[in-house]
C-alpha cells in the first residue's frame, strides 16, 4: 500500500468515525436533545461513573460509587408521577466495586429532576453534568430523549437571545437580576407585546431558561407558526425569604412595587415595548401564578392578559371580590388562561385550580380551563402549558 492510498484510507476512517467524535454522553458539545446517550463509553469529564446512562429504549441507569454507603435510594418526585412508579423509593444494588446502581424504565421522554438519597442524606447525582440551581437545595436534570428533538429542545430554527440584566432596586434595597428574551430578528425600531413570566417557590429567573426551556419553546413556536413574536421579561419574584412566617401578608405587595417601580420601567426603557394592558401579559407557575392572580387582577391598568399556571385560590370568592364583581371585567381582560397537569389536578394544588375556574364561571368571566400533558406539579406540565396552550394563543384577542 502506497502513501497515497495510505492517507486515502485513513481519510476514509476519519470521515466515518468523526461524528463520534463530535458527540459524547454529558459532553456538553452541542446542545443535543439526547445528552445523556452513552455514544463513546466515557464517564463525563472528572465524574467517577457514568450517571445517567439514557439508552434509546429509554431506559435509564443510575450509578453512585459510594463503596461505605449503607443504602442508596431513589427518592419519589417527578419520575414517578409521570411513569406511574408508585409511591415508594426505588433502591439501588451495590456491585463488589462499590458501586450502586438502579435501572428503570421504560421512561415517557421528558426532562426530569431528581436527587439521591444516601444513608438518609439527600444529594445530587455527583456524576451529571446537568444539575440546576435554585433558591432551594440543587437538584440533578434527567433527559430523556425520544426519536427526535422535542418542542422544548434547541432546533435547527432561528433562535433569539436571552439576556441578563442586573439592576438596582430601590424597593429591596439591593442588587436583582431580570432576564429578558427577545425574538429571532428582533427589530428595535419595531414595538413589541411583553410577557412577564414568573418562576414558583424557591425559583430563581434562570430555571425558566435552563428547567423551562421558555426561549427554546418560543423559538420553535414561532419557526412553526404557532405564535405571535414577543418580548418576554422574567423577573424574579423571591422578595422575601420564602419560609418568612409573613410571606403570604407581605410577598404580594412588595412584589407589586417592583413590578411598577422596577422591572416594567426597565423594560420599557431597554426596549422597543408596547406600553399598554393589552399588550402586556403575566403568567407564572405555583407562585408565580398567584402573584399573576393576586397582582395581576388588581392591576388591570398593566396587564390585560393573563396565565395562571398550577395556582389558584380555594378563598377566590373573597380574596378576588373587586375583580370577580367588575361589571366591566371582560371589556378589560383579553385572554385569561388558567392550566395545570393531568396528575395534580386531584390534589391540593389542583382544587386551588379548580376552585378560581368555578369562581370565574360563576361570574360569567371569560377564560380557559386547561387540564393535560401526564405531569404532576412540576416542570413537564409548566413547559407542556406554554407550549400547547398559552403561547399560541396569547395576543390572538387583539
Amino acid at each position: 500500500m502506497n502513501k497515497r492510498t495510505t492517507s486515502f484510507h485513513w481519510l476514509i476512517i476519519f470521515l466515518v468515525l468523526f461524528p463520534a467524535f463530535l458527540k459524547a454522553q454529558q459532553a456538553n458539545v452541542n446542545l443535543d436533545y439526547n445528552p445523556q446517550k452513552n455514544t463513546e463509553g466515557l464517564n463525563p469529564f472528572s465524574a467517577p461513573v457514568n450517571s445517567p446512562e439514557v439508552r434509546d429504549d429509554r431506559t435509564v441507569t443510575f450509578r453512585l460509587k459510594a463503596p461505605n454507603a449503607q443504602k442508596v435510594v431513589l427518592p419519589t418526585g417527578a419520575i414517578y408521577t409521570a411513569n406511574g412508579l408508585g409511591s415508594e423509593p426505588l433502591p439501588f444494588t451495590k456491585g463488589n466495586d462499590g458501586i450502586w446502581t438502579l435501572t428503570i424504565g421504560p421512561l415517557k421522554p421528558d426532562m426530569y429532576a431528581y436527587h439521591f438519597n444516601v444513608d438518609g442524606v439527600q444529594i445530587t447525582d455527583p456524576s451529571n453534568t446537568y444539575a440546576a440551581f435554585t433558591a432551594m437545595p440543587p437538584y440533578s436534570e434527567l433527559i430523556v430523549h425520544g426519536d427526535g428533538p422535542a418542542y422544548y429542545d434547541a432546533k435547527n430554527v432561528p433562535h433569539g437571545n436571552v439576556t441578563r440584566h442586573v439592576y438596582h432596586s430601590d424597593v429591596t434595597n439591593g442588587e436583582r437580576e431580570l432576564y429578558v428574551y427577545t425574538p429571532p430578528g428582533y427589530d428595535p425600531k419595531k414595538e413589541y407585546p411583553v410577557l412577564y413570566l414568573l418562576g414558583g417557590s424557591g425559583e430563581l429567573p434562570s430555571n425558566w431558561v435552563y428547567d423551562g426551556r421558555v426561549n427554546f419553546i418560543m423559538d420553535n413556536l414561532l419557526a412553526e407558526g404557532k405564535a405571535k413574536p414577543m418580548i418576554i421579561a422574567i423577573p424574579n419574584n423571591q422578595v422575601i425569604h420564602r419560609n418568612n412566617p409573613k410571606h403570604t401578608e407581605l410577598t404580594f405587595d412588595i412584589f407589586e412595587k417592583e413590578l411598577r417601580n422596577q422591572v416594567i420601567p426597565l423594560v420599557d426603557q431597554s426596549y422597543k415595548t408596547i406600553k399598554s394592558p393589552h399588550r402586556r401579559a403575566i403568567s407564572g407557575l405555583s407562585m408565580g401564578g398567584r402573584h399573576s392572580m393576586f397582582i395581576g387582577f388588581r392591576s388591570l391598568d398593566l396587564f390585560a392578559n393573563f396565565g395562571i399556571l398550577s395556582a389558584g385560590d380555594t378563598n377566590a370568592e373573597t380574596s378576588l371580590v373587586q375583580f370577580l364583581n367588575d361589571p366591566k371585567v371582560n371589556e378589560k381582560v383579553d385572554y385569561l388562561f388558567i392550566g395545570q397537569g393531568t396528575e395534580e389536578a386531584n390534589g391540593f394544588m389542583g382544587q386551588r385550580c379548580v376552585a378560581l375556574h368555578e369562581a370565574l364561571e360563576k361570574h360569567k368571566i371569560e377564560h380557559e380551563y386547561y387540564v393535560g400533558g401526564y405531569g404532576g406539579h412540576d416542570w413537564a406540565t409548566w413547559r407542556h402549558l406554554l407550549y400547547y396552550r398559552f403561547l399560541p394563543n396569547l395576543w390572538k384577542a387583539n
